[in-house]
């Protein structure tokens, strides 16, 4: 079991998973993908800013309502996953975790390269 907060503490979850479950998004956020069953919040209530996203679906992106870290985002594009701010999880071994995926590369900065071994994907959905 992993565990994970915000930057005050005032939110906490905890989530199972393995480590082929490693996604990086775009330039700057990487996240760790987990089965959304396999997700739960155990200290606090995050907000929620929901957007339509590229794919013309919602996008619920959760945060912490008192210091406004970043936490997790339930994609209707992915109904069944959770995608954790992998900067909010508390065990810092997952900065060894392999990236698999990197998306929206066609928005890439042009000063950072293409992660090694990663899938390339121009966008996302």
């Amino acid at each position: 079991m992993s565990t994970g907060s915000c930057m005050c503490g005032a939110i906490r979850y905890e989530f199972t998973a393995g480590r082929s479950q490693k996604w990086s998004g775009a330039a700057y956020t990487s996240n760790i993908v987990v089965p959304r069953t396999a997700f739960k919040v155990t200290q606090g209530k995050p907000k929620n800013y929901s957007l339509t996203g590229d794919s013309g679906k919602q996008n619920n992106h959760f945060f912490c309502g008192d210091c406004g870290s970043g936490l997790y985002t339930e994609l209707e594009v992915m109904p069944d996953q959770t995608c954790i701010k992998s900067g909010s999880v508390d065990d810092k071994s997952i900065r060894d975790y392999p990236v698999g995926v990197e998306f929206y590369v066609k928005d890439r900065m042009h000063y950072s390269a293409a992660v090694a071994d990663a899938k390339q994907v121009p966008q996302f959905g």
